[in-house]
């Protein structure tokens, strides 16, 4: 693992880190010499993951998250504190998308992505947002989608949680000014597990051909290891990254 010139040692704590974005964004901000706290539901996955970062000399730690329950996402929070003494930047990055069109009344699926997508985003606000204040600073991340700013079929349940992630995102900017910085991360198309949980066939084809052109989970956490980069006085609002020769 190469480290940056200039290591800011922000304590950073990722939700959805067991693979995907959040496992990107992990190896990359370990990489510039942030320390960790790792959340997800896998833990073998984040075990495996802090072991690799440790053995390349970064830091890390992973404790089991359900970003559904806002009691497990105030202990993740804190566990951060306890770790390593503060919590600096908080990286909202758990999310679902089981896509289908809305006449096949898929409630479970939607509730799970409002669940996941929204709720899950709301508690690490309510889990950060009091610790950083009391702190006089910090940085909280949100990742969301392109699917943000933009509808398509089978996808409207997920595209709106995505559209509330980028509401909340700017309701947080405009009452934290001064203090918290935020970010609204919106990947295009990339290579993750999101399109294994969609269970109708026809949502599930079409998500192959969307998913022809995409980029490296890579891509969107060098964008996160931007945002965070920046110096306190500089808040980087919205990144919006898409594959090139994508359409949507």
């Amino acid at each position: 693992m190469t480290n940056t010139a200039e290591r800011t040692g922000k304590v950073v704590a990722i939700t959805g880190a067991s693979s995907g974005i959040g496992e990107a964004t992990a190896r990359r901000l370990a990489a510039d010499g942030h320390r960790l706290l790792l959340g997800a539901r896998r833990t073998d996955r984040l075990e495996r993951l802090v072991k690799e970062i440790t053995a390349e000399g970064g830091t890390a730690a992973a404790r089991r998250l359900d970003v559904t329950r806002a009691a497990e996402v105030r202990e993740f929070v804190a566990a951060a504190g306890e770790q390593y003494g503060q919590v600096d930047v908080m990286v909202n990055n758990a999310g679902v998308m089981p896509l289908s069109p809305l006449a096949e009344l898929r409630t479970a699926e939607w509730d799970r992505m409002i669940d996941v997508n929204l709720r899950g985003v709301l508690h690490g606000i309510a889990a950060a947002l009091p610790v950083m204040r009391a702190r006089g600073g910090g940085h909280i991340v949100n990742v969301s989608s392109v699917a943000a700013y933009e509808v398509s079929p089978t996808a409207a349940v997920y595209c709106a949680t995505k559209f509330a992630v980028r509401a909340l995102s700017e309701g947080l900017r405009q009452e934290s000014a001064g203090s918290i910085r935020v970010t609204l991360v919106s990947p295009g198309v990339t290579e993750s597990e999101l399109a294994d949980g969609i269970a109708d066939p026809a949502a599930r084809e079409e998500m192959r051909t969307y998913r022809s052109v995409a980029l490296p989970a890579s891509a969107i956490a060098d964008a996160i290891a931007y945002a965070v980069a920046q110096p306190p006085e500089v808040d980087v609002n919205e990144i919006v990254v898409r594959p090139v020769g994508s359409n949507q």
